[in-house]
């Protein structure tokens, strides 16, 4: 078997707020060397771990705010999120699901806490993910993808392991909804306790995984507690991972797009004239119009 090795297991990074409404761990481009060329597609992973919010009637948030040259993934575990964006996209994404907004040519979005549940306040999980784009596509069209946790696809695991569900790229036979740019696999393995599940993905894939829940051995050997993140190396194909206790596991893996990437905020483009052509274009309204 072809062992696909852990290269670090890192602890969460000192948590920082993005508006008043989201409490993050910047895993990517965070610490521990992970730059967005060592997880390019995955070029920011911030990570809201379990925070318990006091009930507010004004929604806690953030407000409008452009993106250009990738997609913003968020995936919901505990607690609501409402996002509208300027080219109409929508909605409530709750617990389970995944909201999948391509940016790409420019789009303003916000993101608040949804109403009601802000009126409860409780335990809110978030993650939220930066997908690059390749050149040919960083000026396509906006869309957005909502995938309740109902249409996902779901792999019942056997001897009660637990299930895998898929949100993009495939799992065995189980296929995820998300559309995507270039060859992405993103699932979460809900794990019963003792239980296991192994993952094969070609060897340059830049591939890791995220506890959110539970502590999990990996490949039998190594620990991984809750809110860590696992980092494998671009050689093999295969891992596995095992429950020490009734574990919920985000794993992302993605081919790399092997092009320069210049951020600046919240553009991500290939070079500086791309960067300040996004600026020039955002001043000129050319992203739409929302409502702050």
């Amino acid at each position: 078997m072809n062992i696909k090795n852990v290269e670090l297991i890192a602890a969460p990074p000192e948590a920082h707020w993005v508006g008043d409404g989201f409490r993050v761990h910047n895993f990517i481009p965070g610490g521990y060397h992970l730059e967005m060329e060592r997880m390019n597609p995955f070029i920011l992973l911030d990570y809201n771990s379990k925070f318990k919010f006091p009930a507010s009637e004004k929604p806690l948030g953030v407000g409008v705010h452009p993106h250009r040259g990738f997609e913003t993934v968020t995936i919901a575990y505990k607690g609501k999120v409402e996002h509208h964006d300027s080219s109409g996209g929508g909605g409530i994404i709750g617990e389970g699901d995944v909201q999948w907004m391509t940016a790409a040519s420019g789009i303003l979005h916000k993101e608040f806490h949804e109403k009601e549940w802000s009126k409860q306040g409780g335990d809110f999980q978030m993650v939220q993910l930066w997908v690059n784009l390749p050149a040919k596509d960083k000026m396509s069209a906006p869309k957005y993808q909502a995938i309740t946790n109902a249409e996902m696809g779901k792999a019942v695991l056997e001897n009660n392991a637990g299930t895998v569900e898929v949100i993009a790229g495939n799992y065995r036979e189980t296929k995820g909804k998300a559309s995507t740019f270039t060859p992405i696999h993103l699932m979460n393995a809900r794990l019963n306790k003792g239980g296991k599940a192994d993952f094969n993905f070609p060897a340059n894939y830049n591939t890791a995984l995220l506890v959110l829940e539970g502590e999990i051995m990996v490949n039998g050997s190594k620990k991984a507690p809750t809110d860590h993140l696992v980092l494998f190396e671009n050689e093999g194909e295969t891992f596995t991972i095992e429950a020490a206790e009734n574990a919920l596991v985000l794993i992302m893996s993605g081919e790399p797009i092997n092009e320069p990437i210049v951020p600046h905020g919240p553009f991500v483009m290939n070079t500086r004239r791309e960067i300040l052509q996004a600026f020039e274009d955002f001043h000129q309204g050319k992203f739409g119009y929302l409502e702050d």
